[in-house]
Order: structure tokens, then sequence, then C-alpha cells
């Protein structure tokens, strides 16, 4: 029973029937409070844009509800020729973080920093380790002579990668939000844990090829970081952009290194022409696989995770025996 000092008993039952059965006007007041309420937690999320479609899924599990992520690259883009226009600009306008995959991927960044003034834009693998493209390599067994020396910028293609992307990311929105600290660094903790169990799986079905099968045969060179991951030897056709042009020398070479090897498979590419692979298919006899996922961007998997998984279950079923 509620009581009031000093109050007679008739009025202290009248505040208890406010408290207990609240007019209407008391109904408005409460529910004009909760959207009150609401407003203030929503005020306290903050913009970023990502320029590729994987660091912004892996932006938002890492940024979770405190974190509005917009999409620069939308699904079907192509990395290697997409920059951003006076409407992609407008989209990102509030935004506090502009996050880029790095490694010379985008190479618009300083034209992009110029126009966000003061934003930050952040290369998000810039940190992460590099694998240049090369002859002689333990990874390559052979590779265009035009790709020599070039760094191959899908980073993006390992877990372990990721993980240490969702590290970044969830630093970055600290400097932002301090208060939200413990939050980023959990969701950041979750995101490593789903990426090991998803590399892990990825290795046991991976574990069904031989080891001297382990040879990927793929339209250009885009799945280093994958394959030293996963122990595959590559044979990238073309160079790092889909762009490139294999001379009939190479080709030829990597005729005769398929069979040479006894190569079970080749792999086009997504959004790539499969013109060069079908010409070395029909050279070689050799299967030609599902076309894999090269930059992310697929409409139907440009998440890291679903990108991994068409990506293993195609070279698995092509690769095993």
């Amino acid at each position: 029973m509620l009581t009031v000092c000093g109050a007679s008993s008739a009025s202290t039952g009248a505040v208890a029937k406010f408290v207990n059965h609240p007019s209407n006007a008391m109904k408005t007041f409460l529910t004009a409070l909760s959207l009150f309420v609401a407003t203030l937690s929503h005020a306290q999320t903050f913009k970023v844009a990502a320029l590729h479609p994987l660091i912004g899924d892996l932006a938002r599990q890492v940024g979770g509800q405190r974190v509005e992520v917009v999409d620069m690259l939308k699904p079907g883009g192509d990395i290697h020729h997409f920059e951003p226009t006076a409407r992609d600009l407008q989209a990102m306008k509030g935004s506090v973080l502009i996050l880029a995959s790095g490694k010379h991927l985008e190479s618009y960044l300083d034209n992009l920093r110029d126009s966000v003034g003061t934003v930050p834009v952040v290369e998000v693998g810039r940190t992460i380790p590099s694998i240049k493209i090369q002859p002689g390599s333990e990874l390559f067994m052979c590779c265009p002579a035009h790709s020599a020396g070039g760094i191959d910028p899908h980073w993006w293609h390992s877990a372990e990668n990721m993980q240490r992307a969702a590290k970044v990311i969830a630093d970055e929105f600290i400097k932002i939000d301090p208060a939200g600290k413990d939050a980023y660094k959990a969701n950041a903790d979750a995101a490593r844990s789903k990426l090991a169990a998803l590399k892990a799986w990825a290795q046991q079905q991976i574990s069904l090829i031989s080891r001297s099968d382990r040879k990927l045969v793929t339209g250009h060179a885009a799945f280093s970081y994958f394959c030293k991951e996963f122990g595959f030897k590559s044979i990238p056709i073309l160079g790092l952009g889909r762009e490139d042009e294999a001379s009939a020398q190479y080709v030829a070479q990597a005729v005769q290194m398929i069979r040479e090897n006894n190569i079970r498979a080749a792999f086009a590419e997504d959004q790539a022409n499969p013109k060069i692979l079908k010409e070395i298919v029909r050279e070689t006899g050799v299967k030609l696989g599902k076309d894999l996922v090269a930059d992310g961007t697929s409409p139907e998997a440009h998440t890291f995770e679903a990108m991994l998984k068409h990506n293993v279950e195609a070279i698995v079923a092509a690769l095993k025996p």
C-alpha cells in the first residue's frame, strides 16, 4: 500500500488509483517518454560507410546496434572498376568513418579523401601481411610475368585475415565511441569465433582432397591467401585484374603444366569472362569446375561465410577423388 505522509485515507486511495490505473493522459505521457528514450538510444549510433560488401558485413557484426553501416559497392559490382559517384558521396553523408579494403585495391582513395575532408578513411587490410605474386614462390606453381612482384589485394579470402580485420574494425569503433568499448570487443570476439569455426569446417572439407591434387587453376590471381591458408598451389592464368590478357605463350605453358601435374580441374570466376579457361579445358581435357567467387561481390555470396562455403564446396566437388 502506497502511503503519503499527512494525507487522508481518501487522498491516499486516489493516489493509489492513479498509479495502478493510469488515466489516458498518463498513458500518453508514458508513451511519449518511451519514444523519447528510444530516440536517445538511436541517437547514440553512428554511421559508417564500407567500400566492400565483405567489410560492410564484418562491420555490422562488430558494430551491432550501435553502428549504422552503408555499403557503397553493391553486390554484383566490380571492385576493380568501381569508383564512388556523386550519388555515392551523397549516400556517405553523415558518416564518421569510411572503411576501405586497402592494399591498393581502391585506386581512388586519394581522391575520395579529398572529397570527404576530415572523415577518416581506414584501410582495414593495411596491417595484414601481404602476399606478392612472383615466380619461384612456394605458393605459386607459375604466374604471368606481368604480375610478378604485384601484391594480391584479395586478403579477405583468409579466415585468419578476417579475424584480424574484426579487431581492426573494433579498435576504430572504440576510438569513435569509447562508451561502446565492451560491446565492440565482445562482438569482435564473437565474429572471430565464428570465423574460426568456418575455417575448421573448410579444413575438414578440404581434407577430402589429396595433397597432391591441391592445385588451384583459376582465371586471375585472386586466391593466393586462400591457397596459403588451406595448403594449395596456385596457378592463375591471368594477372591481378580481370582485364589482363594471357599471351598465347603463357596459355601454352599453363596447358603444359596442367598436363605434367595431372591437374584434375580448372575454375572460372563469377563476373569474369571464362573464354581462356574454356580454351585450356578443351586443350587439356580437365574438368571445368563451378565458378568461384573471386572478388566477394557476388549477389549470391557477398559475405565471407557465403563466399567461403561456396568456394570450398565447388573446389572439393571438382578435385576430390
